[in-house]
């Protein structure tokens, strides 16, 4: 799986919504390879999206497709400031990825260091997070070529999810999440408060 993330701030909510909503009307039918995106917009206004392909390959055919153009050049008009672009080859699924009946997803951002062992930690976590986050109902971790991290997390609920960390884990969950997050620097999070999900 190759998964591109596209983000920066936006000047209007709704209309890069709605512009986003004309990829997947229009432009999506004849995107080849494409598995599925994510996207949504914080309370900052900062708009992340998540496009998976099924290669790298298939995601710069689309690219190179007129249409994509066109439609590229009405979306960036959206980006405040730009936007900027993390292509991942690296790709790891948690339960299935996720569900696109999820009511809340939290971007998880940073730096990697130690990146086999946190393929490790990251694999283990996903017989954690089915016995102990039933909230939890799927994540990915994407890792570009400079190490830059990001992980997406989609629960139940942000209600769900907020009640859950409340609570202390278990010693056997707090060791993963705590080595986890010491192959980690410059961590920040993004709430995606009404996240979309499309699935080829």
């Amino acid at each position: 799986m190759f998964m591109q993330i596209i983000q920066g701030k936006v000047s209007d909510a709704d209309a890069t919504m709605a512009t986003l909503e004309q990829w997947h009307q229009e432009i999506e039918p004849g995107a080849i390879g494409f598995l599925g995106s994510t996207y949504g917009i914080s309370a900052d206004g900062t708009c992340v999206i998540l496009v998976r392909f099924e290669s790298a390959e298939a995601a710069e055919r689309n690219s190179r497709r007129a249409e994509q153009s066109d439609w590229w050049s009405r979306m960036e008009r959206n980006f405040v400031d730009g936007a900027t672009f993390h292509d991942c080859h690296d790709v790891t699924t948690v339960l299935s990825g996720g569900r696109d009946d999820a009511g809340f997803v939290q971007v998880i951002q940073g730096r990697v260091h130690g990146r086999e062992r946190l393929h490790t930690l990251v694999e283990q976590s996903g017989e954690m997070i089915s016995r102990y986050r039933p909230d939890v109902v799927g994540a990915t971790v994407a890792i570009d070529e400079d190490g830059y991290f990001t992980e997406t997390v989609a629960f139940t609920s942000e209600a769900e999810a907020r009640k859950a960390e409340r609570k202390s884990p278990p010693p056997d969950a707090a060791r993963i999440i705590d080595e986890e997050m010491s192959h980690l620097d410059d961590v920040h999070y993004i709430d995606l408060h009404e996240p979309k999900f499309v699935s080829a």
